[in-house]
């Protein structure tokens, strides 16, 4: 569902995803389309990374709705330029409806590029394949 997504199809076809208990990772190749104007990676793709590897932390739990992010924080500690970065997503806090998650996005070296922390709930949209769920 997340990869036949208009905007991963359209924005970030090069995006790999790998979903585990509780833990998501999401990977980006790095393509100047996604520059602002002095040369490295607009705060919206760091955005969007982190927010989506929160987001399948906690879908990594949740089988029967579609969750809806109700708010996300981000740092951005560096530019990037370059190469293929990392969001990683951990579940920090569960509860009947909320879900609370941490990602950090890495460059290739390894350097933290960005941070961040989103709270999440579950809607009432039932996850079915009219929706594109597999």
């Amino acid at each position: 569902m997340y990869l036949a997504a208009n905007m991963n199809t359209q924005l970030y076809e090069t995006t790999e995803i790998k979903i585990e208990d509780e833990v998501a990772e999401i990977k980006l190749t790095i393509d100047s389309k996604y520059f602002h104007a002095l040369g490295a990676i607009h705060g919206s793709v760091y955005f969007k990374l982190l927010d989506d590897a929160a987001f399948f932390a906690v879908s990594s739990i949740i089988k029967d709705v579609f969750l809806l992010t109700t708010s996300f924080n981000i740092n951005i500690t560096r530019p990037v330029s370059q190469g293929v970065i990392t969001a990683t997503g951990k579940l920090k806090f569960k509860s009947r409806n909320l879900f609370v998650a941490e990602s950090s996005l890495v460059d290739e070296k390894g350097r933290e590029i960005a941070f961040g922390t989103g709270n999440f709930t579950k809607s009432n949209i039932s996850l079915t394949e009219e929706i594109g769920y597999k």
